[in-house]
């Protein structure tokens, strides 16, 4: 086949809509579903793909007393029969994150066990469902939040912080649900697939220590309010292995996608090589590293010889400083991309969030050419400007080279593809 421009972008396309497709949550939640209780089936959840995972359950068990309330972002709802949906804000909390906690937390009362509690958990959840501790206030549990998101903090790291600072997060909304038996079925969209790590891991045993949260507050710079800082001095610990019994299906994960999308450019005729789907790191830096192994195939075809997709997942992360202008991890690695390989000819990328929101903007991610540096000078644009802004969203509407798929309801974090000609 002919390498251009248009070809490149089809098939980069094709590639990320297959793994898309390969994390569909009904297929997911079908696939996995458990024994049918002798009793009630309460289902439960959060997450941006848990009302489509509510509705497959729905749909498939009419002759089960089935209930239930989950929560999903706004404008990912479905509609899911006998189990309510509630949207709610990502990736900062809102009143419907608590009242979805409170919620949620209702709905496992007054089980018993011949009950059967599902809970459907996705990428997130840990914003759509809240239940400050102690005497915080949603207030301070946002502005806690706001800090983490703006620190440049691992997943796993503001997940501790939130963990201890909830009545529902680690472990503690499987203490609640006793002693109904529990089984979650989860859509990992975090590095290694820790289910401790999605959405706060409201149904699994905490690995993470109170002494370990004070680190991180520290290390990351968070102002805890005092109501915080009562709850860490209090010294209850969430639940470890030892307190819960709770079965966990992880029924769709990155390095599924990362396979189905390497299907489609090995039947183009491509030779791929996966970097792994648990990269984690500075977006900026990313780029960098990635440039390198694109550039170092495209010279010496090491580590792979061209025409070649090279595939990566995980999260990376952003830290903002006082400038913020638009943008998500996504396109900010895509422009440190295109910056560092310097108009390198033969060398085209694509990256977004399977979810089809990086960040907080419409779109789900971008493309960059071999030409993108020309076409936007050409346009009056300063790309280094633009990343030392945060401003990767601007940048790649201006060129048009934006994707929008609008919400897929589904989560297996992101997908990055560099193709080498």
């Amino acid at each position: 086949m002919h390498w251009n421009d248009e070809t490149v972008r089809r098939l980069l396309r094709q590639m990320f809509d297959a793994a898309i497709q390969s994390s569909a949550p009904s297929a997911a939640v079908l696939r996995n579903l458990p024994e049918k209780p002798i009793g009630r089936c309460v289902v439960i959840g959060a997450g941006k793909a848990s009302a489509a995972m509510a509705a497959a359950l729905d749909a498939a068990w009419p002759d089960v007393d089935v209930s239930g309330v989950v929560v999903t972002r706004y404008g990912h709802g479905v509609a899911a029969g006998r189990i309510e949906i509630i949207e709610a804000a990502h990736p900062v909390p809102d009143d419907r994150s608590l009242e979805a906690g409170l919620r949620i937390l209702q709905a496992v009362q007054g089980l018993t066990e011949d009950d059967l509690v599902i809970a459907m958990i996705s990428g997130g959840g840990s914003s759509l469902m809240v239940l400050p501790a102690g005497a915080m206030t949603l207030a301070e549990k946002q502005d806690i939040n706001e800090q983490l998101l703006k620190s440049g903090a691992t997943i796993r790291d503001m997940n501790a912080v939130r963990k201890h600072l909830s009545r529902l997060k680690g472990g503690q909304l499987a203490l609640a649900a006793r002693p109904a038996r529990l089984v979650s079925l989860v859509i990992s969209d975090v590095p290694g697939d820790d289910p401790s790590d999605i959405a706060s891991g409201p149904t699994v045993a905490d690995h993470s220590t109170i002494e370990m949260v004070r680190q991180i507050v520290a290390r990351r710079h968070i102002r805890l309010p005092k109501s915080a800082e009562a709850v860490l001095d209090e010294g209850e610990e969430t639940p470890k292995v030892d307190d819960i019994a709770t079965e966990v299906r992880i029924v769709a994960a990155p390095s599924l996608a990362l396979a189905a999308a390497a299907r489609i450019a090995r039947a183009a005729g491509v030779n791929t090589l996966i970097l792994g789907d648990a990269l984690e790191g500075e977006a900026r830096e990313m780029g960098i590293v990635m440039s390198g192994i694109a550039r170092s195939a495209r010279k010496h075809g090491l580590p792979v010889n061209g025409p070649a997709v090279l595939l990566s997942g995980g999260e990376t992360t952003v830290t903002l400083g006082r400038r913020a202008g638009r943008g998500g991890r996504n396109t900010e690695f895509l422009l440190s991309l295109a910056l560092a390989l310097k108009g390198h000819d033969g060398i085209w990328g694509f990256s977004g969030d399977t979810d089809g929101i990086d960040g907080t903007e419409d779109a789900a991610g971008a493309f960059i050419t071999p030409d993108t540096l020309q076409r936007s000078w050409d346009l009056g644009l300063d790309p280094q400007a633009c990343l030392a802004a945060h401003d990767s969203y601007s940048f790649f509407d201006r060129l048009d080279d934006l994707v929008r798929t609008g919400p897929t309801l589904t989560n297996v974090n992101d997908f990055r593809a560099i193709f080498v000609s």
